[in-house]
């Protein structure tokens, strides 16, 4: 079976700035892939890509196997793509149902108009959320009274209201406090049980390991390693993230403690 998205030599110029060169990429179908690399890696523009946010400058991708160009996040989404961002995007002074069919509110169409219809919209929203364990007060509380977990959670659940295939995580658990992280990392897990294939994009090792399948590392803008998680280690991974493939508990135990590298 050919992966849900691949990626092959893609580069990406931003005028004399190359930020990716010769990126191949792919994700399977249903599976958790953790994205790791250090600041400038490369990482989130390909991401954008992946999205349809940025059109590489070179290079193709691939969706179930036929070549496909996103000219705009909007096509990416008729895929069934989704981009989850670090700062959850969501509108404080709304309610969790309108935010997560925002955009795309079930209603009568009149021409550019909609009449949104609001009963129906608050029951498909909270036979989403149940369906994804999601638990919150009410449908109708405003996200800004909700907290940093909870509005991640309702930003992953518009994400996947419309039959998304595969939902890309900008650092979803950055913003969060220690107790909320294993609660967004669990819904992760719930999504690859849906068959919802997921990239997340993380510094923390502790996520990468607890949730994915698999794990990349990008270096200066171009692909370092990769391997299942099963057949590597955090001390690894983070010699991967350093631009290192030996000796890398040596140059882990130095990165945590912010000492240089002999």
């Amino acid at each position: 079976m050919a992966p849900l998205l691949e990626a092959m030599g893609i580069a990406k110029y931003f005028g004399a700035i190359t930020a990716l060169h010769d990126v191949n990429f792919h994700v399977d179908h249903g599976e958790v892939l953790g994205v790791v690399g250090d600041n400038g890696a490369g990482k989130s523009t390909l991401m954008k890509i992946l999205s349809g946010l940025f059109a590489p400058s070179e290079g193709e991708l691939l969706f179930d196997g036929k070549s496909v160009r996103f000219n705009s996040p909007k096509d990416a989404r008729r895929l069934g793509i989704e981009m989850v961002y670090q700062d959850f995007a969501l509108a404080g002074n709304m309610p969790i149902y309108e935010n997560i069919y925002l955009g795309r509110e079930p209603g009568r169409k009149f021409g550019p108009l909609t009449i949104v219809d609001h009963p129906r919209a608050r029951q498909m929203a909270a036979d989403h959320l149940e369906r994804l364990h999601i638990q919150v007060k009410s449908v109708e509380q405003n996200t800004e009274d909700l907290s940093g977990g909870q509005r991640q959670a309702v930003a992953i659940a518009r994400a996947t209201a419309f039959q998304a295939r595969l939902v890309i995580m900008d650092e979803p658990t950055a913003a969060l406090a220690i107790k909320e992280v294993g609660k967004v990392l669990d819904l992760v897990r719930g999504l690859k049980q849906h068959g919802v294939a997921v990239i997340i994009i993380s510094h923390r090792m502790d996520d990468i390991f607890y949730c994915c399948d698999r794990v990349m590392a990008l270096y200066q803008g171009t692909n370092f390693a990769e391997a299942p998680l099963a057949s590597t280690n955090r001390n690894e991974v983070i010699g991967w993230i350093m631009g290192h493939k030996g000796n890398t508990e040596a140059l882990a135990h130095d990165r945590l403690n912010d000492r240089p590298a002999p």
